[in-house]
């Protein structure tokens, strides 16, 4: 069964109008993006992280997923009761990077549910904006999308999404409800020796896209022993400006550092520091790396800890594996902690 055929027609309107600013926002003469346009500039000045290049790189990521074809195709492998009562959802969102928490937010109101968000402080103006943009296509969403600063006191499912720690508590508050809590996750990438230039340049855009503070941006590859770690640093050249983002360059500084006067052995190339360690989550600036000798028992040892593992970049190695280049395009159905959220908001 469709999902709400008038829900689902204000996104495929949103889609558009994010595909129109992205297109013509620089020659909106008539100011018909001047909102829209604050709107970022708002998202900036609250979050520093946000910037430009990487707002519009989200918001064209969106515009190609919300397409009639796109949202009915992957609706069309659930079933959803619509006369059954909405259910309220709670979302807790995360604010490392922009408008992470909106895959959420689709699905429940796709799924005929309500939406009561609680948005990260890092990420306040973009999605009620969105939101707002919405009901004036569909007024009928009024009534299905909230936003709160304090606790949930009305809410029948919550899906969260923190750190390990903060996972605790909402275990701890959220546990009696339907929940899906998610942890901290990082994507990793597996790498021969023999990726061509235009591979490892693409990596590049899995490293640094949104200064690598997303849970889908790789911080940390695998490597053959005696790989040539000059052929990598050759192919990230291009990405060298990212230097002079001031937050970047802080962390930069402050990362190697630490390293130096711990008389860690690192590899640096001017803007990123490459450091052997087995964890998976690197900091800002930094990506590990750990040598392997098989790539049978690389890939059980990955299996081992899939649990920490948001997505694998390789080349012909996984069956769910993520080209080189395309951590952050992530499709609809790809979901976050391998966790089927339409699915779950189906069954509730």
């Amino acid at each position: 069964m469709r999902a709400d055929n008038r829900r689902l027609k204000a996104f495929v309107k949103l889609g558009n109008y994010l595909k129109e600013f992205c297109e013509n926002h620089n020659s909106d003469a008539e100011g018909r993006f001047s909102s829209f346009k604050d709107a970022l500039i708002k998202a900036e000045q609250q979050n520093s992280w946000f910037t430009h290049e990487n707002l519009l790189y989200t918001l064209a990521h969106w515009s190609a997923l919300l397409t009639d074809d796109h949202l009915t195709e992957w609706l069309s492998k659930y079933t959803f009761n619509q006369e059954a009562e909405p259910k309220t959802i709670g979302v807790v969102m995360a604010g490392n990077i922009p408008l992470v928490g909106f895959h959420d937010f689709v699905c429940i109101l796709l799924s005929g549910n309500k939406v009561l968000a609680k948005t990260s402080s890092n990420d306040k103006v973009l999605l009620p904006f969105i939101a707002d943009y919405l009901i004036q296509q569909e007024p009928e969403l009024k009534n299905a999308i909230e936003f709160t600063d304090g606790k949930f006191d009305h809410f029948d499912a919550v899906i969260a999404t923190g750190s390990n720690n903060t996972s605790r508590y909402f275990e701890y508050y959220f546990g009696k409800k339907p929940n899906i809590i998610r942890k901290n996750r990082n994507a990793v990438a597996i790498l021969t020796g023999n990726e061509s230039k235009e591979q490892l340049k693409a990596l590049g855009e899995d490293i640094f896209r949104y200064w690598g503070l997303g849970c889908r941006n790789v911080s940390k590859i695998y490597v053959p022993k005696n790989y040539d770690f000059d052929q990598l640093f050759n192919a990230l050249f291009d990405f060298k400006e990212i230097i002079h983002q001031t937050k970047y360059a802080n962390n930069y500084d402050y990362n190697k550092a630490v390293y130096l006067m711990s008389e860690f052995k690192i590899l640096d190339n001017g803007f990123l520091i490459l450091k052997e360690d087995e964890s998976f989550s690197s900091p800002i600036a930094s990506l590990f790396y750990e040598f392997y000798d098989s790539e049978e028992v690389l890939k059980q040892e990955l299996v081992k800890s899939e649990e920490d593992i948001q997505c694998i970049v390789s080349h012909e190695m996984f069956d769910h594996e993520i080209a080189f280049g395309d951590t952050q395009k992530p499709k609809l159905d790809d979901y976050a902690d391998g966790v089927d959220t339409l699915k779950f908001l189906s069954e509730l």
